[in-house]
């Protein structure tokens, strides 16, 4: 599918497919989140595996926030991407918490969870084993509470 395909799908299904949305209004999204998260494509019809790796993660992305979601579940968004459109995605994260989405940020890098989140629930064998906020979210505490040991919160 192409890049305006694929960045419409949710909200199609949403509205349904017996009521289709018209080409203007498909490319009107799609561009709209093309700017917004700077998907590098040459047009709204190029094939979505043809994009980098980084902007298919984008993409998929603005497919989800065209939805306006309340609650957005990411996991590992910025596995297997440059560095660049990491740091882009982690701020794109920042500011949607800041407009009052929710966001479960889902990582095994414990400096990404640093940079992103504002509270980190560590897991174990599919059990929570520790919750770390504000001056506890250090890399030191992390290790303490993935290895098992009580850090106590502030």
């Amino acid at each position: 599918m192409s890049v305006r395909e694929n960045i419409i799908l949710a909200l199609q299904v949403m509205k349904g497919f017996l009521r289709p949305f018209s080409r203007a209004e498909a490319e009107s999204f799609a561009d709209k989140y093309i700017d917004l998260l700077g998907i590098k494509t040459a047009s709204t019809d190029t094939p979505i595996k043809s994009l980098s790796g980084g902007n298919q993660q984008k993409a998929i992305l603005a497919r989800w926030l065209l939805t306006k979601p309340q609650y957005l579940i990411l996991d590992e968004p910025t596995r297997g991407i440059d560095v660049g459109t990491k740091v882009e995605i982690q701020k794109l994260v920042l500011q949607l918490a800041q407009e009052g989405v929710s966001v479960t940020f889902i990582s095994s890098e414990i400096e990404e969870m640093l940079r992103t989140c504002s509270r980190l629930i560590v897991m174990r064998d599919r059990k929570i084993v520790g919750e770390l906020r504000d001056n506890n979210m250090t890399q030191a505490n992390i290790m303490r509470t993935i290895a098992g040991e009580t850090v106590q919160n502030v």
